[in-house]
């Protein structure tokens, strides 16, 4: 009920109903009123949400369009992570961190987490506009680039002398496990997820077309999980197979209520109940430049690989404020680095909450950015 009327409200501000939510569970959370925790139900209940908010990304999402785009994709992405790490990993350098943790503080901010991106797209009808698949394939690209700058975090804290918790598989074999991934997806796209959908018509029973939906669309999300890619691009996938098939407008109509009726909310307000005002005061200074930083990098390393790429100005800005929002592949990183002895209680809690502020702001930026550039996003699908 508080998210709907906190999305409502959002929407009749003219901001985006992610916002409203996201403040609903900074509201809620242990920051200011502490009536709700981030226990194991409300985690599994987020988890659950983002993975259908990018299954429906999927969905709605033209394969045409990321296929013609990848090649900018892979340019904003491979920008988007030098910027953070660089200019985020000096400035902390200069702040007073050893080499290594300023390194690694460059690795948590190089991720994105583009399902805060996908509600914002999906609430302008900008998913399906060359710069939202630029966004999307960048995400996809930038995910993969996460995952192999962790695995290297992590031979470096190895070779520090540093444990990390539980084990890890060499980065040849995640990158092995990732390619056999994306050699699956196809798979799935060509044959398996019509064969699938075809099949479930013919059972006998209620809603089976939506049942096998969401079987294709959580075990993409698993299996990506397992080669250490984020579920949310699994079934970002998922939602692409599916859309190829007859029933994409059916299942657009069945999953969307499913969606947002629980799961999807659910989630945009986890993100903030993980915020906690706990050495805000002692390193407020910290926080702000950090957080202006975690907005800029983003802003002018993607901006700058859509430049290179050809697209104009506006664009760029829409597709650089596209990449701001962190999430779950920082929150990892910055869990590990905690974990690890790296970083310190009270540093820890700084990246938490700076994460989450960049979460915040990005809905706004992008939102700005899509109002300056109509005249940019015309290629729209029916």
């Amino acid at each position: 009920m508080l998210t709907t009327l906190a999305g409502s409200l959002s929407n009749r501000l003219g901001v985006p109903a992610v916002i409203g939510e996201l403040l609903i569970g900074i509201l809620i959370g242990p920051a200011l009123l502490n009536w709700v925790q981030l226990n194991s139900l409300v985690s599994l209940f987020a988890d659950i949400g983002v993975v259908i908010l990018m299954f429906l990304g999927g969905l709605e999402s033209n394969l045409q369009l990321l296929m013609k785009y990848l090649r900018p994709a892979i340019v904003v992405a491979t920008s988007g992570v030098i910027f953070p790490v660089v200019f985020m990993g000096l400035v902390s350098w200069l702040w007073g961190f050893s080499l290594l943790e300023a390194f690694f503080i460059g690795v948590v901010f190089s991720a994105t987490s583009v399902s805060i991106s996908v509600a914002v797209l999906k609430e302008y009808h900008a998913l399906t506009t060359r710069e939202g698949a630029t966004i999307l394939g960048a995400a996809v690209a930038d995910d993969i680039i996460g995952v192999v700058l962790l695995s290297l975090m992590i031979s470096l804290l190895a070779s520090q002398g540093i444990q990390t918790a539980g084990k890890q598989p060499a980065l040849a074999l995640v990158l092995l496990e990732q390619v056999a991934f994306f050699g699956g997806t196809y798979l799935l796209v060509k044959w398996v997820a019509p064969y699938l959908m075809h099949l479930s018509e013919r059972l006998v029973m209620a809603s089976s077309v939506t049942i096998m939906s969401m079987v294709i669309c959580l075990g993409m999300a698993w299996l990506a999980d397992i080669v250490g890619l984020s579920g949310a691009i699994g079934a970002f996938f998922a939602g692409i197979a599916v859309a190829h098939t007859p029933y994409r407008e059916v299942l657009v109509d069945h999953v969307e209520p499913l969606g947002n009726a629980v799961f999807i909310p659910v989630f945009f307000v986890s993100v903030g109940l993980n915020m906690t005002f706990d050495h805000f005061g002692s390193n407020l200074i910290l926080i702000v430049v950090l957080t202006v930083l975690a907005c800029v990098t983003k802003l002018l390393g993607c901006g700058l690989g859509a430049r290179l790429s050809g697209f104009s100005m506006s664009s760029s800005q829409v597709i650089g404020t596209g990449m701001i929002a962190r999430g779950e592949m920082g929150l990892i990183t910055a869990q590990i680095g905690h974990q690890a002895g790296l970083l310190n209680g009270s540093d820890y809690s700084v990246m938490i909450l700076v994460i989450i502020l960049a979460t915040i702001l990005a809905p706004l930026l992008l939102k700005r950015a899509l109002k300056r550039a109509p005249q940019e996003r015309p290629e729209q699908t029916a």
